[in-house]
């Protein structure tokens, strides 16, 4: 499929053909990764680190290339930003931009750890309209569409209908988990979820009930799973309360909590109190 977008935007008519298409290449996507993945041993591919050191795989790089040359054809006027691909584009300039990690959480990729994933997302004017999470080694493949839902593996997802921190079921960082229990939040932590995207999928699917992300995640961590969360009923926003705006010159987020929104209001402010002691 391919959309005729133009300064316009998309419809959401054409959101149905777009998305099934976006979970067909992420799928696709998968097997590619999948072919250097070892379940619980590193991974056969080459693996290299970028500044700041960050590892970066083969994997990652053939992933890119395909997602680029399999996405762009379908909305042409969209600008493109990954984190593999040099930012040298004129997205800046679009109404339209595919926001793509080609492998979301490459540590765990390389180390064996199946939670990692294909994380796609189509922004409109700074929003995500469109988001696909495929997880292939987990077998699980998250979509949402602007108004129409979301769902896991094609069946409808909401979010945790908990209303109290206390007792709640806690992902994200040793800092905040400390935090709240020094509170007094007796909360049921997580372990570590290493890609981020996904961490926040489960709160989409119900499957946590809070999530926290440090400062500096990028688009391209969160603009699928934003999406998720909002068409599942969550809500994901700053310590401000501001939800994340996405295509910026610096593509980089203050940190984010993520909840239903009869729990989002303490957990915000719980975190806050974290916030002002660090």
């Amino acid at each position: 499929m391919t959309t005729d977008a133009t300064s316009a935007g998309v419809s959401s008519g054409q959101y149905q053909g777009l998305l099934e298409a976006m979970s067909r290449v992420a799928r696709e996507a998968g097997e590619i990764a999948l072919r250097f993945f070892n379940a619980g041993a590193q991974t056969s591919a080459t693996v290299e680190y970028k500044e700041g050191g960050s590892p970066v795989s083969e994997a990652d790089l053939l992933v890119d290339r395909m997602l680029k040359e399999r996405l762009k054809p379908l909305v042409p006027a969209a600008g493109w930003l990954s984190e593999e691909t040099a930012d040298i584009s004129d997205r800046r300039e679009k109404k339209l931009v595919f926001i793509v990690d080609p492998i979301d959480g490459t540590r765990a990729f390389i180390k064996g750890d199946p939670r990692w994933g294909i994380s796609l997302a189509l922004i409109e004017d700074a929003r995500p309209i469109l988001g696909v999470l495929h997880m292939p080694a987990l077998s699980e493949t998250f979509a949402a569409a602007k108004d129409f839902g979301a769902s896991l593996n094609g069946a409808r997802i909401g979010a945790s209908q908990r209303s109290s921190l206390a007792g709640s079921r806690f992902a994200g960082p040793i800092k905040a988990m400390d935090g709240l229990e020094q509170q007094g939040y007796s909360i049921r932590r997580e372990p570590r979820v290493p890609s981020l995207a996904y961490r926040l999928a489960r709160v989409a699917s119900g499957d946590l009930d809070a999530a926290v992300a440090s400062t500096n995640a990028w688009d391209w961590d969160i603009a699928a799973a934003h999406l998720l969360i909002q068409e599942s009923g969550g809500l994901l926003t700053d310590l401000d309360l501001q939800e994340p705006a996405y295509n910026g010159q610096v593509p980089r987020h203050k940190a984010l909590t993520a909840a239903a929104p009869q729990l989002h209001g303490e957990l915000v402010e719980a975190i806050r109190k974290i916030a002002a002691t660090h």
